[in-house]
């Protein structure tokens, strides 16, 4: 029987969720619904010195608004809890005695001043201090240590930490469905520390523990943690666990293509980094947030997918859905993504115009105060003839204002290039033709006015453009016959009358 896939998504509460992390979650998120598993969020928060107030909250309610909740995580216990690291310390200890028992792991009491002299004696030689096997025999530590001195120090609260005894002279061959095989040789790895002697495990240990207490299948994270693969991977040896599948994704790149996103190249670039906007408590700093800046959560998710995935087709255009679908962790590039705004504006463009005109409607009306007295059904006739001109709902104001109320500043482009001398008389003739039209519907007044004009001889643009310019004080927009019927005859004849008036 295989195994039910259950995949976890496990940032640390140090600050906001960066926009790489939301992609690692989605990957993680399409993967376990495509398999109908489990996506878990598990906070990792280990590390208390750097621990900030809000992050934990910010992440939950990061995923939620981008559409990929968790399944099982804090508050929404699955079996496996608790989801906090800090909270499963108790735990950690036992599996690091383990290790020091099956002569995995060892007792290390060197001081940070002895490691800082071996390092500057190593710095002296042009060499790199690596505690491991070629030098592990002649530090302060239980392999060199008789087992009463070691006891001794024990009994005695003497600092430690527990180190990891990394093999030697073994090349590992690992598998990663990104990177595909991966050769390491153990000679190069250091003894990296396990847990302290504060009763806190390392990043490594904790790790390892959780995601085979948690069954977890399938670790899918950013390439940042290839490194650690072939130590993680000798602890699941070590312990005589089941590895999971591993996958590390691609780094999302700067716009120049060169090196990671990192949250300070948003205010450089000018554009969000995070998913919403974050208020850093220690420095009272304020981030800008995809949400704020107006983009669609289902547009965000989107472009985030191809950023290191390609479904293999042209198609651009995935719902939720569609990508659990076509998800396939082969299908992910090695190679860094380039992070491009403006192909994430044009996705945000690309979803305006598939939403519905209601919901564009409201979410129109609670973005101006202008709009709060108006009925719905108006403004969504606004929204149906201007959301193929705009890539937001904030753009939708100054596209669209002068369906709502009259200009009162003009183009003076178009003030020049559309009143000319006979343009008076040509208006004062369209307010009659327009007072005449009883039946004031878009068909009878396209009908009546190109009427007049072809029977008149008049060039179109001396009778559009200045009409144009009466009603919207631009010379762009949509249908000049839509806007007269849905302003109404009095209205449209009063900015008519007001062009006059300045002529």
């Amino acid at each position: 029987m295989t195994k039910k896939v259950r995949v976890r998504f496990a940032p640390s509460p140090t600050g906001p969720l960066h926009i790489g992390g939301v992609r690692t979650a989605l990957f993680n998120y399409l993967f376990a619904k495509k398999h109908g598993g489990d996506f878990v969020l598990r906070i990792e928060d280990t590390d208390q010195s750097r621990f900030v107030e809000g992050a934990e909250a910010y992440i939950v309610e990061a995923l939620e608004w981008c559409g990929i909740p968790f399944d099982e995580g804090v508050g929404k216990d699955g079996g496996f809890g608790p989801y906090r690291q800090s909270e499963r310390k108790h735990l950690y200890k036992q599996y690091a005695d383990q290790l020091i028992e099956k002569g995995h792991a060892y007792y290390a009491f060197d001081t940070s001043e002895a490691l800082d002299g071996h390092r500057k004696e190593h710095e002296t030689k042009g060499k790199t201090f690596i505690y491991n096997w070629h030098n592990r025999l002649k530090l302060t530590n239980s392999l060199s240590l008789s087992a009463e001195e070691v006891q001794a120090k024990l009994a005695a609260d003497e600092p430690y930490v527990i180190r990891y005894k990394s093999p030697q002279d073994e090349i590992l061959h690992l598998k990663d469905i990104v990177r595909g095989d991966v050769e390491i040789d153990t000679n190069i790895l250091d003894d990296k520390i396990l847990y302290k002697s504060d009763g806190m495990p390392t990043y490594h240990l904790a790790n390892i523990v959780d995601d085979h207490l948690m069954e977890i299948t399938h670790v899918i994270r950013g390439e940042e943690w290839l490194p650690s693969l072939a130590l993680h991977y000798l602890l699941y040896r070590s312990f005589e666990w089941e590895a999971p599948v591993f996958a590390h994704l691609p780094l999302i790149l700067k716009p120049t293509g060169k090196g990671k996103l990192g949250k300070r190249d948003g205010a450089k670039f000018g554009f969000p980094v995070f998913p919403l906007e974050w208020n850093d408590p220690k420095t009272e700093e304020t981030f800008d947030g995809f949400r704020e800046d107006g983009y669609f959560e289902d547009a965000l998710i989107n472009f985030l997918a191809f950023l290191g995935w390609n479904p293999g087709t042209e198609q651009e255009i995935f719902s939720l859905n569609d990508l659990i679908e076509e998800f396939d962790l082969e299908r992910i590039n090695k190679a860094g993504a380039r992070f491009d705004i403006d192909k994430m504006k044009w996705f945000n463009q690309q979803y305006m115009q598939l939403k519905s005109n209601e919901s564009l409607a409201v979410a129109f009306q609670k973005e101006r105060e202008e709009l709060k007295d108006i009925d719905i059904n108006y403004i969504e006739m606004v929204v149906a003839q201007m959301k193929e001109r705009v890539s937001f709902v904030k753009e939708l104001w100054d596209a669209s204002h002068f369906f709502f109320v009259a200009p009162t500043e003009y183009n003076e482009k178009a003030r020049k290039k559309s009143l000319k001398e006979g343009t008076e008389d040509i208006l004062k003739k369209l307010i009659a033709i327009i007072e005449s039209t009883d039946d004031y519907t878009v068909e009878s007044l396209q009908t009546n006015i190109k009427g007049w004009i072809t029977s008149n001889e008049i060039g179109f643009g001396k009778v559009m453009q200045p009409l144009r310019f009466a009603l919207a004080g631009a010379l762009s927009g949509p249908d000049l016959f839509t806007i007269m019927f849905m302003i109404g005859k009095q209205e449209t004849i009063k900015r008519i009358e007001k062009v006059i008036e300045m002529l």
